[in-house]
This record gives C-alpha cells, structure tokens and sequence, in this order.
C-alpha cells in the first residue's frame, strides 16, 4: 500500500509538471487570450457569461460564476454571471422532458441572447449536454469557450474557443481548469475596473 505522503507528493508533481507543459502550449495561451478578450467584450456591451460543467465541472462553473458576481480580486461592482448547473426545477423538467443530454442548450435558447457569451467546462471534451450547449450557441451566433483536457474531444473542433489543459488525470485537467477561471475574471476584473 502506498503511504500518504507518497501519493500526496506524486499528485503535487503531476500537477506542476502538467501547468509546467501547459506554459509551453503557445497555442493554447494564444485561445486563452482570445478567449478573454472576447468575454471583455460582451461584458462592455452589456452581456453576461452563462457557464455549465458535470460533476466537478459543475461545481467549477458554481465557483467561477460566483468569483464574477462577488469579486476575485478587488473590490469592484458585481459582474453578470450564472452557472446553468444550479436550478434543480429546470435541469430535472428538461431532464425528464427532453432529456439530460439538453439540460443546458435548452437553457441558452431559453435565456442567452446575443451581447452574451458561453463558457462549457468538459475534461473529455465528449459530455453530450455541452456539445449541444456549443451547437445551440452556433445557432443563435452566440461564442462559446470550452475548457476541456486530453485532446479536447468533439468540443475542441466545435467551439470558437477551446483551450485544452495538459495533465494525465481528469483530477489534474481539473486543477488546470481552475487556474484558468480564476486567471480569466481576474483578467476581467483588471480590464472592466482598472480605473
């Protein structure tokens, strides 16, 4: 069996290597920055991140949208954002009448317009309710931005903007993706507020 600290140290090291390899992904710093400069844009003309994840995903999107409307780094006035993962009435009407695989893209047809901007949060790249959520934002020429891991699946060939964490391990990706939320309102933040 393998001793605590042991695994603890292991975890460590993959996590700095993966942001270490991250660092190097020139390509995917390039996204990032598009990504952000397009999320300045729809909050300067008065729109709001709708964000959605599974599982941990989920609870990502909760924490990101919550850093938007409290603050991250500043004391500043609250920042339109809401995660579609919260409302237990319309992903389980949606759910149970259209199936899970629509619990987000029924929500953006329903609630996003057209100064806004998505934010999908998949390790895989394959979760079929955020390719939907893509197509629907493709549909009513709405970005979308996706964070994703490995080789970013199906949603890497369909969002405007994918930037896909290095790392081995969804746990890892995970890490990553959290760096980038917070590296993305505090980039918000700085540009909306700096005076």
């Amino acid at each position: 069996m393998q001793r605590i600290e042991d695994t603890l140290k292991k975890n460590i090291i993959a996590s700095i290597e993966a942001k270490k390899k991250f660092l190097q992904q020139v390509d995917q710093i390039e996204i990032f920055n598009n990504a952000v400069s397009e999320v300045i844009k729809r909050y300067r003309i008065g729109g709001r991140l709708y964000i959605a994840g599974n599982g941990g995903s989920a609870a990502d999107a909760q924490h990101l949208a919550a850093e938007f409307v409290s603050k991250l780094a500043r004391d500043r006035a609250p920042l339109p954002a809401e995660a579609l993962t919260v409302d237990s009435s319309i992903i389980t009407a949606i759910g149970n009448d259209y199936g899970f695989d629509q619990v987000f893209s029924r929500q953006i047809a329903g609630k996003v317009t057209n100064k806004d901007i998505f934010l999908g949060i998949t390790t895989s790249g394959k979760s079929p309710n955020i390719i939907n959520a893509i197509e629907m934002c493709k549909s009513l020429g709405i970005p979308s931005i996706i964070f994703t891991g490995r080789d970013g699946g199906e949603a890497k060939k369909k969002a405007d903007y994918c930037i896909s964490a290095t790392g081995e391990m969804t746990s890892t990706i995970q890490e990553i993706h959290i760096v980038l939320a917070h590296s993305l309102c505090e980039c918000v933040e700085e540009s909306i507020f700096s005076n």
